[in-house]
């Protein structure tokens, strides 16, 4: 399997706008699989009301405000494990959501892990994603720019075109986050069979007054 250059923490240190689309077509690998990535969200911390780090750090979203290049796995719907990588500057909460992508390599562990699901869905969505990974709650905080580190993202092997990246809503977020004009902040490749089928965010049904 060819490979790009291995993805520093300069590279993850930029803004996450900037990084978000730069991640299409670059690999992660993980616990003997690897998957190059098809699709994306940003999520910009405090100035940004669809982050789990809007109002500020806590006990979860602590590693978002530290260094760029380490990841953020978080639980959601109480049975699934979704990645991320911190970008941006230390201090400013920032994230890339990891929605979806294609294994390249490890297919016979992605396999084991993925049983009775078709190939084209092994990771496509997040929690498919982070499974395939073998990635849970024990891997946030894992620093993927470190050469120990079991985690590593790699550039893309080829040249990705700005014509093939689209743009649209982020997948599932409520409220002002949700907002498809202010925050048109997932990307991903054209034409991709792994990228993942676009849903809005459900509006939350109010709790009728005991």
């Amino acid at each position: 399997m060819e490979v790009g250059r291995r993805l520093t923490r300069d590279f993850f240190g930029e803004d996450v706008l900037d990084v978000a689309p730069a991640l299409l077509g670059a690999m992660i690998s993980h616990a003997g699989v690897t998957i190059r990535l098809t699709e994306v969200e940003a999520y910009a911390g405090e100035k940004d009301p669809g982050s789990h780090a809007f109002r500020g750090p806590t006990p979860r979203t602590q590693v978002m405000f530290g260094r760029a290049g380490h990841l953020y796995v978080y639980f959601t719907y109480g049975m699934h494990w979704c990645a991320n990588v911190v970008t941006g500057t230390e201090g400013e909460a920032s994230a890339v959501l990891l929605r979806a992508g294609e294994v390249v390599d490890g297919h016979e562990v992605a396999a084991e892990r993925r049983a009775g699901i078709a190939e084209r869905d092994w990771a496509r969505g997040p929690a498919r994603l982070a499974s395939t990974l073998g990635l849970d709650g024990t891997q946030t905080g894992l620093d993927a720019c470190s050469p120990d580190g079991s985690a590593a993202f790699h550039a893309a092997a080829e040249h990705v075109p700005a014509s093939r990246i689209r743009t649209g809503p982020r997948v599932g977020v409520a409220g002002a986050g949700g907002d498809a004009e202010r925050y048109p902040w997932r990307f991903w490749l054209d034409g991709e069979r792994s990228v993942s089928v676009y849903r809005p965010a459900k509006p939350r049904r109010r709790r009728e007054p005991a």
